[in-house]
């Protein structure tokens, strides 16, 4: 039983890493111009929330002049 509280902790910090950096990962997929300024943003501030979503909608926005 303490093994699985081990593994499911280890799950559960991977999980919560993932939402964590979602923005920047949705920067990469969509070959932001600026995906290095979303990283720095969603590692500092992230867990603000609010700089979470800033980062995020950034992210989602398209660059301007193409893409």
């Amino acid at each position: 039983m303490g093994d699985m509280g081990i593994v499911g902790t280890i799950v559960g910090i991977g999980v919560l890493g993932l939402i964590y950096f979602a923005p920047s990962l949705v920067a990469h997929d969509n070959e932001k111009k600026n995906e290095t300024a979303i990283l720095v943003l969603n590692i500092f501030l992230g867990w603000t929330i609010i700089g979470w979503v800033i980062a995020l909608v950034w992210a989602l926005m398209k660059d301007e002049g193409g893409k």
